[in-house]
């Protein structure tokens, strides 16, 4: 009989956690994306008011918890929760509860995937020889300016973002840092367009989610990807300076 400390080592048993975030998030991709939408935010819009007018606080915890199960699960509805967000507690508190929920989330499915695979993937990394260890040493020389701007550009899917670090042996709070401090841009443009879902309701319209592309949004997201990437590029200079 295996005792207690073979199971503790299990490999399998490690990575039941990120096991169970892959199978939840395939069984809801099919079952809630017609119910995770606009549609039901706006069908329901009344309900959610009354219940945040009665029981503020509750509603501001159970909408962070949720928030947080979204995207620890990589569930469908991130977007309309942080339009959630907004419409109910505004632009502002609603950008802090959205990017408080998507951080914990976040740290949820990191912690999951470096339990499961990333400790022994770095550990590999960081004893491999060539190209591999050429690249986790770049990315532990600039660990910071490349959290920040992976999630900082609109194109990087959230849960890359969430995994990839975990990958590589990143700290944990350095993730948690960046990520509340990253994706603040973000959630601050779609929270305010969640802020105006009332006049948006009355009018029988749909919001534009295309906003953070528009130029006066995504110019200024793009200026703060360029700082972040600045330092990269000043070492990669100085780099082929000194060779």
């Amino acid at each position: 009989m295996p005792d207690a400390s073979d199971t503790a080592t299990n490999p399998w048993i490690k990575r039941l956690p990120l096991i169970l975030i892959g199978i939840v998030a395939i069984v809801g991709a099919f079952t809630l994306r017609d119910y995770l939408n606009f549609e039901t935010l706006a069908a329901n819009r009344e309900r959610l008011l009354e219940f945040r007018d009665a029981n503020y606080l509750l509603a501001v915890l159970i909408f962070v918890a949720f928030y947080a199960l979204v995207v620890a699960f990589s569930l469908p509805g991130a977007t309309i929760f942080t339009l959630t967000g907004g419409f109910l507690f505004a632009t502002f508190p609603g950008a802090l509860y959205n990017v408080t929920g998507a951080t914990l989330g976040a740290i949820a499915i990191f912690l999951a995937a470096r339990w499961g695979l990333g400790d022994k993937l770095a550990a590999k990394m960081n004893t491999g020889d060539g190209l591999v260890k050429r690249i986790k040493a770049g990315i532990d020389e600039s660990q910071w300016e490349m959290l920040f701007l992976i999630r900082l550009i609109p194109a990087v899917p959230f849960f890359v973002a969430n995994l990839v670090p975990a990958f590589v042996g990143v700290p944990l709070w350095k993730f948690a840092v960046t990520t509340f401090l990253g994706i603040i841009p973000g959630a601050v443009v779609y929270t305010s367009v969640g802020a105006g879902l009332g006049e948006v309701f009355a009018r029988g319209e749909t919001p534009n989610l295309s906003i953070i592309f528009e130029p006066q949004i995504l110019l200024p997201i793009l200026g703060l990807c360029a700082l972040a990437a600045l330092p990269l590029v000043l070492k990669a200079v100085r780099g082929k300076k000194g060779v």
